[in-house]
């Protein structure tokens, strides 16, 4: 190449004093959170102004996204501007998504903290006209059904995941998945109704036990515990089951020491993530368990109280003063949304330490 075409490829450099232009800089590092925390204000401050909580976050995500597009689009490129523009659309759309959360949690902790004392939770409602009373009966109702709901469900449920994944072929293991699905997406409501109608087949209308609670939950739990089992143990490596049978291990030991030790933490955590699922549940247990403002702890005789149930009531059917009424129901709900906190802080703990450890 010659010397006159190198030069002719060679860039003008820019004159003495002449500016550069500036249409394809870069924002400043701390653009854009400062721009989202000056809309959040602004979000916050149209809030206090008694403006609806939706509106107020709707306003901020979409004024914190238009202005960082149009900022970029003005100082940087064109693609520069499209990726902060589907940045911000997701930021915007994760902070909307935690609207919902953050104003449940506030007004659930706001109504039901005044009510956290040593009575609430050692007394019941047994001659409880107005102020006063407890849940001790519906904590321990609540604990009792859904105690008795996994011990119908997770060996049923892990059994039917070791079959489909070991053993199931063909149209069985087929129509089994697909029934499975199909219950996965079934009311609540129609799983109380079937074990009502289960068992007023055996022992008259009219019936109310917590086993026919616990029955009705495990029509919902038994899928999910299906499901997340069976995802667990399609992750255990062939090479472990192989190995196993190269040393002339049978099938079912090889099950029961190779593949559920291996899986043990995931499906721990299904199960546990099962039971979080349905302790919260309040249709069935209306049909099937019913409502009692004394102790009941046999879940084979007679009415028991669940905390769903009885927050349910102390809404709609109030005593006087109302106000006693709702702040146990408050109570109630804030008590069972720690429960099942503290199940999801259980199974990730469970993932955590039965994890399989790679060793080097």
């Amino acid at each position: 190449m010659s010397d006159t075409q190198t030069t002719l490829d060679k860039p003008e450099p820019a004159a003495p004093g002449q500016d550069l232009p500036l249409t394809h800089g870069t924002l400043p590092r701390r653009a854009a959170p400062l721009t989202l925390a000056a809309f959040l204000l602004l979000g916050t401050g149209l809030l206090l102004a008694d403006w609806n909580p939706a509106l107020c976050g709707t306003v901020a995500a979409a004024g914190y996204t238009a202005v960082i597009y149009t900022w970029s689009r003005v100082v940087e490129d064109s693609r520069s501007a499209s990726d902060r523009l589907v940045t911000a659309v997701v930021a915007a759309a994760f902070c909307l998504a935690m609207l919902p959360l953050v104003s449940v949690l506030a007004t659930v902790l706001t109504r039901g903290l005044p009510r956290f004392d040593a009575e609430f939770f050692t007394h019941s409602m047994r001659g409880v006209v107005g102020e006063g009373g407890g849940v001790h009966h519906a904590i321990m109702g609540t604990l009792l059904i859904t105690g008795l709901t996994a011990l119908i469900s997770v060996p049923v449920g892990l059994l039917t995941a070791i079959y489909l994944v070991e053993y199931g072929t063909g149209k069985l293991a087929k129509a089994i998945t697909f029934f499975v699905d199909v219950m996965t997406g079934i009311p609540s409501i129609v799983a109380g109704l079937f074990a009502y109608a289960l068992f007023a087949l055996f022992l008259g209308p009219g019936v109310r036990m917590g086993v026919m609670g616990a029955v009705a939950l495990s029509v919902l739990m038994i899928p999910v515990v299906v499901r997340s089992a069976e995802e667990m143990l399609k992750l255990v490596p062939n090479e472990l089951r192989e190995a196993s049978y190269a040393l002339a291990v049978p099938k079912w030991r090889t099950i029961l020491k190779v593949v559920l030790p291996t899986a043990l933490a995931g499906i721990a955590t299904g199960v546990t993530l099962a039971v979080a699922r349905v302790i919260g549940e309040t249709a069935p247990l209306l049909i099937t368990v019913g409502i009692t403002s004394s102790d009941n702890f046999n879940p084979f005789d007679s009415r028991m109280a669940t905390l769903s149930v009885f927050s349910y009531y102390e809404y709609v059917t109030p005593g006087f003063p109302a106000e006693a009424s709702l702040d146990r129901a408050w109570a109630a709900a804030l008590v069972l949304i720690i429960l099942v906190m503290a199940l999801n802080l259980v199974a990730r703990l469970i993932s955590r330490l039965f994890a399989p450890k790679a060793r080097g």
